[in-house]
């Protein structure tokens, strides 16, 4: 099914979907409460048999002692099978809710990196978390405890209507302005319920943003600024719901009010029925107490309606990720790359509309050395995020090995590039399980013999726990060049033909980047290797050096020829070596 057509799919579409495979247990759950509600209903024919006897006089205290255990009976079967019912419906809507949860993430891993940069890391948990857990009352509680509540006072009010159709009518009476006061409840609905999404949302991502730049706020001293913003966030959250909570209060205590009084219509109605003899005493006695049985059910089902209204934007937020565009990827490979170069072709890509590259073309051949080099923003790691597949070009073709990537399996692609960025992430796992995700199922020797050839041995031995030290949320615990350095080692584990270096080494110090420069020359051999680096010395001797500039290939060759070529490189080398000059003077 293409996207478009997903994107008009409606809620209970998707809902049927998410719950396919456990139908099974849910039709049992449904089966379940309709005998509950069937158990619910036998005591009411018990109790008309109990005081037709009473008003006949024809019953006698043990005869009103068994059918009183009769109906006993039949009400504790029935919380039974209710117990059984919601059971069922909690297992299944579990199961669910961590089948739902296992697909965002993976769908997370198969959108392009453009597209899941749209959204602050708050709002995936909000959805992943929060949007996830509101499916739970649908699926739990509304198909199973709805039904059977509707279906109990439907079958009450058609025994009503059975025993007298005046008294029938006479009990529906307060069902109309019972319904008018719980619909006044949704008046402006939807908008209520929205700027609820939306204060969430942004409560949601201020608390992200505030402790993930905390380091930031106390280093500049603007605790109190930004927490100002968290203030403002949980205020304008709390209002939002307090506000619709106080324009729900006279709909939700007036409808509780009325809707139970059923007595207001059977009463007067009876009464004048009864003095005109067209209504025995003991028919109204039995109407009296069956109403009790029909608005109680509405009620509870009527609690459901407000997640009716949610559930749309519940599980439209959750569809809204899982019909995502993917990468563009076939499940399998009609060819496979020759060798390891990478071709560029007239790429183009656009952020938000705005092109940033424009008709790059660059080769790169196998087995060699290549940089990229240029003024910050001029798309250096755009180009490079492109031929790691993290994104797919709009216009254009990328090749690996003379075949386009896009005809490449995913999997195929990723397992022939080893893709280290300038932000390094590290799971909150041990150094040792960090480095290991380069290749699953290495060894720990594999991974000391990776960390060993990179130049990192030493450091992480000399960690408080060596190879087992955890890292820490995004590698909180460990220093910029350390969490490089791991990843480094990482991305050598994976033993790539490709390596594609973000600017990996822009926080480790100059010894420290020099052990790294001796290392990576070495396994790199019969690689092929693409760099961005902020540090042209440590480039300086790379096969081809590509300057971008302004989303274009401004020019390439090898350091000499760019000096002599190119003044763009040559007032960038110059500043580099001036800086650099610089900072040996203070050393």
């Amino acid at each position: 099914m293409s996207n478009k057509t997903e994107k008009k799919r409606s809620a209970a579409s998707w809902l049927l979907e998410l719950a396919g495979p456990r139908t099974g247990e849910y039709l049992l759950s449904v089966l379940a409460a309709l005998a509950g509600v069937a158990c619910s209903l036998v005591p009411y024919f018990i109790m008309i048999e109990l005081i037709s006897g009473l008003v006949s006089g024809r019953a006698d205290k043990a005869w009103c002692l068994k059918c009183c255990l009769i109906m006993g009976l039949w009400w504790v079967l029935r919380y039974i099978l209710h117990t059984i019912s919601t059971t069922l419906s909690h297992h299944a809507t579990f199961h669910v809710l961590a089948a739902v949860r296992i697909r965002l993430m993976d769908k997370l891993a198969t959108l392009p990196l453009g597209t899941v940069l749209e959204k602050s890391s708050g709002s995936y948990k909000n959805i992943i978390v929060e949007r996830v857990d509101s499916i739970e009352t649908t699926l739990a509680h509304l198909v199973p405890e709805m039904t059977s509540n509707i279906i109990g006072a439907a079958a009450v009010l058609i025994l009503l209507f059975g025993i007298d159709w005046r008294m029938g009518l006479a009990t529906l009476i307060v069902l109309p302005l019972g319904i008018l006061c719980f619909l006044s409840m949704f008046n402006g609905y939807e908008a209520k319920f929205q700027r609820a999404v939306t204060a969430t949302k942004t409560l949601n991502n201020t608390a992200v943003e505030y402790i993930n730049g905390i380091e930031v706020i106390k280093a500049f001293g603007q605790s109190k600024t930004s927490y100002a913003r968290f203030v403002s966030a949980a205020k304008e959250g709390a209002d939002c719901f307090i506000e619709w909570m106080r324009s729900c209060l006279f709909g939700q205590v007036a409808g509780m009010a009325v809707f139970p009084s059923t007595l207001i219509g059977i009463l007067p109605v009876g009464c004048l029925l009864f003095m005109q003899g067209t209504l025995t005493a003991e028919t109204f006695l039995t109407v009296i107490i069956l109403s009790f049985g029909i608005m109680q059910p509405l009620i509870t089902a009527f609690s459901y309606t407000d997640d009716i209204a949610q559930v749309g934007t519940i599980v439209g937020e959750v569809a809204g990720v899982l019909s995502g565009k993917d990468l563009k990827r076939p499940d399998n490979a009609q060819t496979l790359p020759e060798d390891n170069s990478i071709e560029l072709k007239d790429v183009r890509f656009s952020y938000h509309e705005k092109e940033v590259l424009h008709g790059v073309s660059l080769r790169i051949e196998p087995g060699t050395v290549n940089a990229l080099v240029g003024p910050s923003g001029s798309g250096k790691s755009t180009i490079a995020r492109l031929i790691a597949s993290l994104w797919d070009v709009e216009s254009g073709s990328i090749t690996l090995g003379g075949v386009d990537i896009r005809n490449l399996p995913l999997k195929e692609c990723t397992g022939r590039i080893a893709y280290v960025s300038q932000d390094n992430y590290l799971f909150d796992l041990s150094v040792m399980e960090n480095i290991r995700m380069g290749r699953k199922g290495a060894t720990d020797a594999d991974v000391m013999a990776a960390a060993k050839a990179c130049g990192c041995h030493d450091f992480i031995m000399s960690l408080e726990n060596g190879y087992q030290t955890v890292c820490g949320s995004s590698g909180g615990h460990l220093s910029g060049g350390e969490r490089q350095r791991i990843s480094i080692a990482r991305a050598m584990l994976k033993d790539a033909p490709v390596i594609i270096l973000d600017e990996a080494t822009s926080y480790t110090d100059p010894e420290n980047e020099a052990i790294i420069q001796s290392a990576l020359a070495r396994l790199i051999q019969g690689k092929t290797l693409l760099v961005i680096a902020h540090r042209l010395s440590t480039v300086a001797d790379a096969d081809c050096i590509f300057v971008v500039k302004d989303g274009s290939i401004a020019a390439q060759g090898t350091q000499a020829e760019l000096l002599e070529n190119c003044p763009l490189y040559k007032e960038m080398w110059e500043a580099h070596m001036s800086v650099k000059d610089n900072d040996e003077e203070v050393a």
